[in-house]
């Protein structure tokens, strides 16, 4: 078994954008995910029975189907409904999105709820209002204990995002298909896909877990 450096070399660039593409579509995605999930998450845990009935519906049905399915529905079921063409990158994003949301909306409400209810009592008694006090209060110290499983969720999201080459996106993974196409490299290539992400995800944990620090760095002081 013969491998063949020069083609890891010459294929690294063109890689190398597709890693750049699914950076891109999985921080929009976590980005949209981050907004839907906080909104769920106080959805889950309010006192008005119809929006927790909603919430829950939507974080059962994201995270009890796979994402993939969720891709197909957003790019091939979606236009029968609206007689509209849906972009791949729209396809892909909004997918992804809004399935990581459902993920969040979990995260954040366990970070809710993880906080001493004398919170809220407090933020009552000064005079607040339950939404005043979720802002001020609750949400900034819950903000500070999500961050670890908000990095896991990105990171997911980060190798869960090579499912959208299913619709011919060109991120990292249908990169390495279109060069093994013409190469044959299959070994190569792959090798080379599994340590881009590797490389990726360690950065990301890195970072992570440095603004845990940080965070428990400034709340010491």
């Amino acid at each position: 078994m013969h491998f063949n450096w020069d083609l890891v070399i010459n294929s690294f660039p063109l890689l190398l954008v597709g890693a750049g593409v699914t950076v891109k579509i999985t921080a929009m995605s976590v980005a949209l995910g981050v907004i839907i999930g906080m909104f769920v998450g106080i959805a889950r845990i309010c006192h008005v029975k119809p929006l927790r009935f909603l919430a829950a519906v939507y974080v059962d049905f994201f995270r009890g189907t796979p994402l993939l399915v969720q891709i197909f529905l957003v790019y091939f079921a979606l236009p029968v409904i609206t007689g509209q063409r849906v972009d791949p990158y729209v396809a892909a994003v909004g997918a992804c999105g809004i399935n990581s949301g459902a993920y969040v909306a979990e995260i954040f409400r366990a970070g809710i709820q993880s906080i001493d209810e004398g919170q809220m009592e407090a933020g009552r008694s000064l005079g607040m209002t339950w939404v005043q006090t979720m802002r001020y209060i609750i949400i900034p110290q819950a903000f500070k204990r999500v961050i670890p499983p908000l990095g896991n969720e990105f990171i997911a999201l980060l190798k869960d995002s090579s499912l959208v080459s299913v619709i011919g996106f060109e991120e990292l993974t249908r990169r390495g298909q279109l060069i093994i196409a013409k190469t044959y490299g299959s070994l190569e290539i792959w090798m080379s896909v599994a340590i881009i992400y590797l490389v990726m995800t360690l950065t990301i944990s890195r970072f992570v877990a440095y603004l845990e620090w940080r965070f428990k760095t400034d709340d010491r002081h």
